[in-house]
């Protein structure tokens, strides 16, 4: 059995560590330039993104659920903590953290890993698309190197900042910016395995300080040195006031982590082999943004991209990943004052990929292209996402996905009138064989399909209720294919029982599962309906019926829907 926090199992070799080195400096070297830029872009600065790369990288590897998952911070959060941070501060962005962690770990302990996995697509296309858009226009002030730009939660009032001061262009920048955006589509087609990213910082850096020196925007000149030490330890203020202010972009937060690092575990799954566990992942991330805040890292969560690029580097296990956290802090202590030199110009490239590459263009288009509502969950919840917030968004898509989801159950054939079909063997019921001339007056069978809830209960009842007949004795309600029943639709149960009863009728139930009849148990059903009247098979039930019906209403009656019913019309024939 393996212990809770395993790194590597007990065959772990030589050769397995030399591969997670190789993967783990692979991924370090990539990791750099994204958590320096993911916290500029995130308005804090860019030293606050590598202290999260090393702290939530490390602690995210070993308490994690996916042992390839590369934790830190991601575009992803980008909108969420510029927007905290533009309203509120750094230091109410770290509380944030805080409380997003601590609902991670309570999500994680109640299981609700396996649910965010029921996130629909189109919500997760929308707005993944949409923080690409709002990530990729966020860096237009800095590709053109425009002065005097404020930056804004509302897109709207942004991109119109932009319009305001697009005089204040630096040519200067413009060309760093082209140079690095150059080197980053050239270098994988020359040499695919070097980062691009690192060879258009590194190059366009290099053109900067030599031949633009003072004439473009720097890291240091806009957010001072990078201290090259490590980071100190910090307690945030704790108090009820804020808290209150935060718990709602903190829920945000925990929400759009724990669906990033699970759609980053299920690609590291399928590009593996492996099966992650969903509920021990959110505790790894929680336990992650729990202690980052304390050395003045911001949110963090597994990042799809560097993820992919550990296990395609030949990771083997979460040595790696804990690795790539080691690389980063080597390089925090050594290279810093290099890091500082680094033009904003050149940064911007890096996002402005990262955003085209994280657009999911096609499936966009696939899903857009269909015209039906889910072109539509995915069209609001992008929109939201770029005109209002990434939780308006999330919420606005999953409550139109509800009502489609209702929409299509209300539409579907919930209850089928059915019969047995006497030309197969096992006289296996049908609907097919159901008809004017073949139907029982005094019996009717339905075979219910799915789950019984508001969305189909009202159907279910209209459905048993108009086809009837107004002599039907014996009800009998197949539920083999139901896998629960909820209190609207008891209710709705409740009305048919209650018709035949009072109409001297009876109800019967074959093929329920014992879930189902706990249910029924539970709300008093069971007891209405009585034990008697529930059936493990179909075939009891029909012999059931056939001996409470009105023998005298069976003679001369031509439709023999049942092999009982030829001898039931015609008396004289059992004599």
């Amino acid at each position: 059995m393996k212990k809770p926090f395993q790194l590597m199992n007990k065959s772990y070799s030589l050769q397995h560590f030399q591969k997670d080195l190789l993967s783990g400096l692979i991924v370090g070297v990539i990791a750099i330039p994204l958590a320096m830029a993911f916290a500029i872009a995130s308005g804090v600065k860019p030293e606050y993104g590598i202290y999260t790369t090393i702290i939530a990288g490390i602690i995210i590897s070993i308490f994690g659920g996916s042992k390839f998952q590369i934790g830190g911070p991601t575009g992803a959060f980008v909108p969420i903590l510029l927007g905290i941070v533009i309203a509120y501060g750094y230091e109410d962005l770290l509380l944030a953290g805080l409380l997003a962690g601590i609902m991670l770990v309570i999500m994680g302990i109640f299981k609700i890993g396996t649910l965010i996995k029921f996130i629909p697509r189109p919500v997760t296309i929308g707005f993944t698309s949409g923080i690409a858009v709002i990530i990729f226009t966020g860096q237009i002030a800095n590709f053109f190197g425009l002065e005097g730009i404020e930056k804004h939660e509302n897109f709207i009032a942004n991109m119109n900042e932009i319009g305001l001061h697009f005089d204040t262009f630096n040519m200067y920048s413009v060309i760093v910016s082209i140079i690095c955006f150059a080197f980053i589509i050239l270098t994988p087609k020359v040499l695919p395995k070097v980062p691009g990213p690192i060879v258009g910082l590194l190059f366009s850096t290099l053109i900067a300080s030599f031949f633009f020196s003072g004439e473009v925007a720097t890291i240091g000149s806009a957010y001072g040195g990078i201290p090259s030490s490590l980071p100190s330890f910090h307690l945030p203020e704790i108090t009820w006031e804020r808290i209150q202010r935060l718990i709602v972009p903190a829920f945000a937060i925990a929400v759009l982590g724990g669906i990033e690092s699970l759609l980053s575990a299920v690609v590291a799954d399928a590009m593996s082999g492996t099966k992650h566990n969903s509920n021990k992942e959110l505790i790894g991330q929680g336990i992650a943004n729990i202690v980052t805040p304390f050395f003045g890292g911001i949110p963090a969560t597994g990042a799809i991209a560097r993820t992919a690029t550990n296990i395609k580097s030949g990771a083997v296990s979460r040595m790696s990943g804990i690795i790539h956290g080691l690389l980063v802090l080597l390089t925090l202590l050594l290279f810093a004052p290099f890091a500082s030199q680094i033009p904003l110009a050149s940064m911007a490239p890096v996002l402005m990929m990262v955003a085209w590459n994280m657009s999911e263009r096609k499936p966009f288009y696939k899903v857009l292209k269909l015209k039906n509502g889910e072109s539509l969950v995915l069209l609001m919840t992008f929109l939201f996402t770029v005109f209002s917030s990434i939780t308006n968004a999330v919420l606005v898509g999953l409550v139109l996905s509800v009502i489609l989801f209702i929409q299509r159950m209300a539409t579907i054939d919930v209850v089928t009138k059915v019969l047995p079909d006497h030309s197969t063997p096992q006289k296996t019921v049908r609907s097919s064989v159901v008809n004017t001339a073949h139907d029982c007056p005094q019996i009717h069978m339905f075979t219910i399909n799915g789950p019984l809830f508001f969305g189909t209960a009202e159907v279910f009842e209209e459905r048993i209720m108009e086809t009837i007949h107004s002599d039907a004795f014996v009800l009998i309600l197949r539920m083999e294919k139901v896998p629960f029943i909820d209190i609207t639709a008891q209710e709705n149960l409740l009305n048919i029982i209650k018709y035949f009863q009072k109409n001297d009728g009876i109800l019967l139930v074959s093929e329920a599962s014992s879930k189902l009849v706990d249910q029924f148990k539970q709300s008093g059903i069971y007891e209405l309906i009585g034990k008697e009247h529930f059936f493990e098979r179909t075939g009891g039930a029909i012999d059931y019926a056939l001996q409470v019906i009105n023998h005298q209403a069976c003679i001369g009656c031509q439709h023999l829907a049942f092999k009982e019913c030829t001898k039931l019309s015609n008396p004289k024939m059992s004599e």
